[in-house]
């Protein structure tokens, strides 16, 4: 069995201000040592469940040099350093069982959440649509031209939508409660489509492991951040090691007792991999991506394929598949980076 563990720095118990996630800030050893000891914490739990699994660890914050090797529990490889291929998700493959996800944090725009983003303050927001396999929408009813009703039910966050149906091949277009998510569903028979569908750094690496068709079975962070992946992956189990309270402030656990749960949970979640099922995307895909600098949009605009959209800082491109597409957004986000000479 292999697992691979991706580990952020913002969603680690006890850390609640970028003093302690900016290595040129004051607490940034602390925060290191808080995050290498939940690491640690998942890695046991892994273990427990299955003592031969063969662990990777990447380092997903910033620099990617964050977790302290001299301290890692060494029956774990660590992925350390950037650039690197697959970002937060390198040392994923094919032959991976199952992603943990350890101290991430809620999207851009969403919250209250502690230190809530997407990759960087350039990204506003990234809108995924293309059709969403982990939505299993239901329709049920007829609709040849009866006037009957269509029910359309999507799991995971509990909406559903009761539409009257005037006519063959209607639609019903129905906005879903806390995932952000418009549905649009055509008759039986008929592509059911995300539209538009906002994904931070938890929706974006979770459909990239399902692209390679990897469960992500654990993620750990704020209630905000286990809310989100719960919308996204209903069976996924989380461990909320604070509650925020806005963007440098939360309740949080001990960081002992926040191990403690997350061994626990760990063991838990990959002894039930094979119940939850990888966010798999199938493409094509559209992508707009709101940018924060027009100079960054200006960059953008100079990979073939992308272009600006009607609104003043959004672009925008299609990908045949979702490996294509997350690549283009990293490339995006690298792009953000980059300032005015």
């Amino acid at each position: 069995m292999k697992a691979l563990i991706s580990v952020d720095m913002e969603g680690v118990s006890g850390i609640v201000h970028s003093s302690e996630t900016n290595p040129e800030r004051y607490d940034y050893q602390r925060g290191r040592e808080l995050m290498t000891a939940e690491a640690n914490a998942v890695i046991a739990g892994v273990l427990d469940a299955e003592p031969t699994a063969d662990v990777l660890v990447a380092d997903a914050h910033g620099t990617f040099r964050n977790l302290l090797p001299e301290q890692l529990d060494r029956r774990a490889r660590l992925v350390r350093g950037k650039p690197r291929a697959l970002n937060m998700l390198a040392g994923l493959d094919e032959e991976t069982d199952a992603a943990l996800f350890v101290g991430y944090h809620v999207r851009a725009g969403e919250g209250p959440g502690v230190l809530a983003h997407t990759m960087n303050g350039e990204i506003l927001d990234v809108r995924v649509t293309g059709r969403a396999q982990d939505e299993d929408v239901r329709i049920t009813g007829h609709t040849p031209g009866d006037g009957a009703q269509v029910t359309a039910h999507t799991p995971g966050d509990g909406a559903q939508v009761t539409a009257h149906t005037p006519g063959d091949g209607a639609q019903v277009t129905a906005h879903t409660p806390g995932g952000g998510v418009q549905l649009t569903a055509h008759a039986p028979g008929e592509d059911v489509r995300t539209t538009g569908r906002s994904l931070g750094e938890i929706g974006l690496n979770a459909a990239m492991a399902g692209h390679l068709g990897v469960p992500v079975v654990l993620l750990s962070g704020d209630d905000a951040a286990c809310a989100e992946a719960a919308a996204l992956i209903p069976e996924v189990v989380t461990v909320p090691v604070k509650e925020a309270l806005g963007m440098a402030a939360a309740v949080t656990l001990h960081p002992e007792e926040a191990r403690d749960r997350l061994r626990r949970a760990a063991a838990d979640a990959v002894s039930r991999r094979t119940e939850i099922p990888p966010l798999a995307l199938t493409g094509p895909l559209h992508v707009e991506v709101d940018l924060a600098s027009p100079h960054t949009i200006d960059l953008a605009t100079l990979v073939p394929g992308v272009s600006r959209t009607a609104g003043a800082r959004t672009v925008a491109f299609t990908a045949p598949d979702y490996g294509t597409a997350y690549r283009l957004i990293l490339l995006l986000a690298q792009l953000a980076t980059i300032r005015p000479a």
